[in-house]
């Protein structure tokens, strides 16, 4: 796939320049559409004129830097990925961890519950920790087929 990457250097220059205000606020727990732009190799690339994708902020650093985790509106499973309860086919995709600038970000979504947002981050405790050496981060693609798996095997008992 051949990506564009000089129209994502033309966006990055205008982020680059953009003001952040400072009355822009933010919190964890909250999703924003995020201008992510388009990366290299397997990391999650943003979609549109803005490159944008939607995040969970993760931890606010301060008014201009955040870790924010990507998402993907496939339902994937496996160690890398938590579904959102409130969301129907909403996944974070914790392999794709990120410090960001403030300026990324476009528009609030909505706030993820209490609930998820503790399981978030108990998950990336142990990610962090290796507390589960034995199970490998699988990759997207292994998630994708896990669950296009997991769905024929229904629909087979189903039948």
């Amino acid at each position: 796939m051949n990506k564009d990457f000089d129209s994502w250097n033309l966006q990055k220059k205008k982020i680059e320049n953009r003001f952040v205000d400072k009355d822009l606020y933010f919190y964890p727990k909250e999703i924003w559409w995020s201008s992510l732009g388009l990366n290299v190799g397997i990391e999650t690339n943003g979609k549109n004129n803005n490159f944008e994708r939607p995040v969970l902020i993760i931890k606010k650093f301060n008014s201009n830097m955040l870790w924010v985790l990507p998402l993907t509106t496939k339902n994937k499973i496996g160690l890398g990925y938590f579904q959102l309860s409130d969301q129907n086919n909403s996944s974070v995709i914790f392999t794709q961890i990120r410090t960001i600038s403030a300026k990324r970000l476009l528009r609030k979504i909505y706030t993820i519950s209490d609930s998820d947002y503790k399981l978030i981050i108990d998950n990336i405790i142990n990610i962090l920790k290796n507390e589960n050496p034995h199970k490998e981060v699988i990759s997207e693609a292994n998630a994708t087929n896990n669950n296009i798996l997991s769905e024929t095997e229904k629909l087979s008992n189903v039948c």
